[in-house]
């Protein structure tokens, strides 16, 4: 399948996972997509299903889809924007960069975030203790290239169109919130920071939250599928052990990194979590009512 890559980058994306993503929902499948950590959006807008409700407590994520999906924000100001500012990033260098980020950091506009977000270090989102933008110039004034600067703004043209087609409400709340809401009929796709492996999310992640998440999913009325690592070269994902192996583990290995450094980009083996399975869906169900009854 063509994999549409979204306009906000992050390290983690799943755009080369999500044709196994895509393979584990039901063709008949007639509920809402739902998304507790949303992020860059890359999976939903891929899944694109009639009804999709993406949440994240990241509040520029959702600010900025949102704002996209209002036509607030439109590909050709998207245009405009980082032509102009990119013209200043060339002349003034990082400079530029840092006084944009300052800017952000006080009015939090969304076409702020897009430019942090694609000349920043690494294509990473980062932010500090005040909620404050910290991640470095990505050392590259001739950033907004004409032709990068058409890339970026093809992906957002691309999101416009699916958003006018197809039914998206973005919201910014916990977690906990989000899967509560789930009915019978819906799909709820988590992928949060992994645990053990990186926190540069926008609250952080630790053993409590992966604990919540583990018991919200339990109680959770629809179905289920759950992102997270499984192993590497060196040590394995011990909360897959712990929590996650009461349900269904499929594994895949993938070539996934945090980081700029060579040394950190290693192939891992990548877990899809879920409650049920396509081809086994009764067995899924006798499983899920099961656990239901333990949890009770």
């Amino acid at each position: 399948m063509k994999v549409n890559v979204p306009p906000i980058k992050s390290q983690g994306i799943k755009t080369k996972l999500i044709p196994w993503i895509k393979h584990m929902v039901p063709e008949d499948f007639r509920g809402a997509w739902i998304e507790p950590f949303m992020g860059t959006g890359a999976v939903a807008f891929n899944i694109a299903p009639a009804n999709s409700v993406l949440c994240d407590t990241n509040p520029h994520l959702v600010n900025f889809y949102s704002s996209v999906a209002s036509g607030e924000i439109t590909s050709l100001d998207v245009r405009d924007f980082l032509v102009e500012e990119g013209d200043h990033l060339l002349r003034k260098g990082e400079t530029h960069y840092y006084e944009i980020r300052e800017r952000f950091n006080r009015s939090h506009s969304p076409l702020d975030f897009l430019f942090l977000n694609r000349a920043g270090f690494n294509g990473m989102i980062r932010f500090n203790r005040k909620g404050e933008f910290n991640i470095p110039f990505c050392k590259k004034a001739q950033r907004f290239a004409p032709a990068y600067v058409t890339k970026i703004v093809n992906q957002v043209a691309t999101l416009e169109k699916l958003l006018r087609s197809k039914n998206f409400v973005f919201r910014c709340q916990d977690f906990t919130l989000t899967i509560n809401e789930a009915t019978e009929a819906d799909i709820v796709y988590c992928d949060p920071p992994y645990i053990d492996r990186h926190v540069d999310y926008y609250n952080g992640w630790d053993e409590s939250h992966e604990i919540r998440l583990f018991s919200a999913l339990l109680k959770c009325r629809g179905r289920f599928i759950l992102s997270t690592w499984h192993h590497n070269d060196f040590r394995e994902n011990e909360y897959v052990r712990k929590l996650w192996s009461r349900f269904h583990v499929l594994t895949r290995e993938h070539f996934y990194h945090v980081g700029g450094k060579e040394e950190n980009r290693n192939p891992m083996v990548e877990a899809l979590i879920a409650n049920f399975l396509p081809s086994i869906e009764e067995p899924a169900k006798q499983t899920w009512e099961q656990l239901l009854l333990e949890a009770s």
